[in-house]
């Protein structure tokens, strides 16, 4: 299960109206950095067979399903601090990051 605070849900929402096309998003992991993973996320279209979809009010959080397993119980938050401000991953499942903060292990 991954769920979306509110905030997190009021900025997804508005950048795909400015988009002006969309169903949601998708979160996922990559290979990367110090710490071996990093998160993804980006703007979908559809979804596609391998893929489960997360309803939420006005758009479809889409995994796929080889991510699953890395993000089970994974809250998506939207923060402010100070003049910086973007999505941030608070997964249960995470046993460090990087001290840079790109990547995480599980």
């Amino acid at each position: 299960m991954i769920t979306v605070t509110e905030q997190a849900q009021k900025k997804i929402f508005q950048n795909l109206t400015k988009r002006g096309k969309g169903i949601g998003i998708k979160v996922g992991v990559r290979t990367t950095g110090c710490s071996g993973l990093a998160y993804v996320l980006e703007y979908v279209d559809q979804t596609w067979e391998g893929s489960t979809a997360y309803p939420f009010e006005h758009f479809l959080v889409v995994v796929d399903n080889k991510d699953l397993a890395y993000l089970e119980n994974t809250e998506i938050d939207y923060v402010r601090q100070g003049l910086n401000e973007g999505f941030e991953f608070n997964n249960p499942l995470e046993k460090d990051r990087c001290g840079c903060g790109e990547s995480f292990r599980i």
